[in-house]
This record gives structure tokens, sequence and C-alpha cells, in this order.
């Protein structure tokens, strides 16, 4: 899972200071600052993180690197090497080559470009939102209490705003929180009101707000109004 200041230290490696640390206190004395070196910088010293473990595997691996557009460009260059040539260099040890291939995913919400440099060690797929019966049945797995009819509308509203020039569209993870809100409230219907008491629920921005409760509210009124 990649963050905002992710490095190499805790995506690499990184050394063992304090076991390095009490190696050159307990030989000091007895061998000379050479000897002291070579042994410190061995691979007992060395504190492998997750893409390290991946490339050290000797059974096949597939490493996730999440959310890869989190993280800065230094980060992506780290990358190169592992991606191209499935192996990393340690300046103190050389040149650690991966067991076994790993499968490496990328994903990104797109939220930056990535770098060229990145992108051409990388086979492209862009994964669209799921047709509205994919995610009705996404939205019943995560709330089967919730009434079929409710449950459809539900996604049919969440399509509809989808279609709108949004800032922020509501992800698959909203419609199911939406979901769990209206189960919640004990909504038997999405109504004008419903809609609006819970639309924060989906919709994430204050320019948002305003073109749905504008765009898909009036149908939801138009709706109501043709049904009475």
């Amino acid at each position: 899972q990649c963050y905002e200041g992710l490095d190499e230290a805790k995506a690499l490696y990184e050394w063992n200071y304090r076991k390095q640390l009490l190696r050159i206190q307990t030989e000091s004395e007895d061998a000379s600052w050479r000897d002291v070196q070579d042994d410190i910088f061995g691979e007992d010293f060395l504190l492998p993180r997750p893409l390290m473990v991946a490339i050290a595997s000797s059974e096949p691996v597939v490493l996730l690197i999440d959310e890869i557009d989190k993280t800065d460009q230094e980060f992506e260059a780290m990358l190169l090497e592992l991606l191209s040539d499935f192996q990393i260099s340690i300046p103190e040890l050389g040149r650690i080559e991966a067991r076994t291939q790993p499968v490496v995913l990328l994903t990104s919400n797109n939220t930056r470009e990535l770098t060229e440099a990145l992108k051409r060690r990388c086979l492209y797929l862009w994964l669209d939102y799921p047709d509205l019966e994919h995610e009705l049945n996404i939205v019943r797995l995560h709330s089967p209490e919730l009434d079929a009819q409710v449950a459809r509308k539900l996604v049919e509203i969440v399509h509809q705003i989808r279609e709108l020039d949004l800032k922020k569209p509501p992800s698959i993870a909203e419609s199911i929180d939406w979901a769990r809100a209206l189960l919640l409230l004990g909504a038997d219907e999405i109504d004008r009101a419903t809609f609006t008491e819970t639309m924060s629920v989906i919709v994430k921005h204050r320019t948002d707000l305003d073109t749905v409760a504008a765009r898909v509210g009036v149908k939801l009124d138009s709706a109501a109004d043709a049904a009475a």
C-alpha cells in the first residue's frame, strides 16, 4: 500500500543500525575498521522490506504495489530496475536478482500522471465502473438486507450521477456505503427527501452537491409526480 512519503527504507530495504552499532562496539578493539565494515554490511544486518521480500522469495509471488500515484517520482525511479530486470542493487552488497520472477501489479487512481519511464515497463489496463447489474450484485452482496427495489434504484441513481460532469464521481465503495446508510435509516424507498438527506455519502464536493441536487433531485421529483 503506497502513501505519501514512502521511500526506499520503508519499501525496499534498510540496514539494522542498532545491530551494526553493537557489532562495532563489540569488535572495535580486536579488529580493524576494514574488517568490521565488511562484516556489518552483510545480509545478517539487512532488514528486507516488501519489495525485497518479493524479489528474494524462493516461491513464485504476486507483488501488488497499490496506489502508486500516491508516491513521488523518486519512488517511481527506484522501481525501474526492479520492473525491468527483476533485480535490486545494494551498493554495499551488489546486485540481488529475483529467485523467481514475481507477477507485479501496480494500481493507480489517476490522481497524477505517472512517469513515461514507469509506464514503458508496464502493460496498461483500464478498469471502468461495472455495469448496472454487476454493481447491483456487489451492493446486494454487502447489504443483503436492503430491499431489492431500493438497491436497484440506488445503483440506477449512482449511474446517473456518474454521467454528470463532477469533480469526483461516486465509487463502488461509496455505493456500498450508501446502501448501508439507507439500511440504518430504515429507508424503504429513495425519494427526494431521502436522497437529499443521504447524498453526502456519495457526493464529496460542494459544487458536486449542487449539481447532483439540481439534476438528480429533479428527476426524483418528476418520478414521484408521475407515480402519484
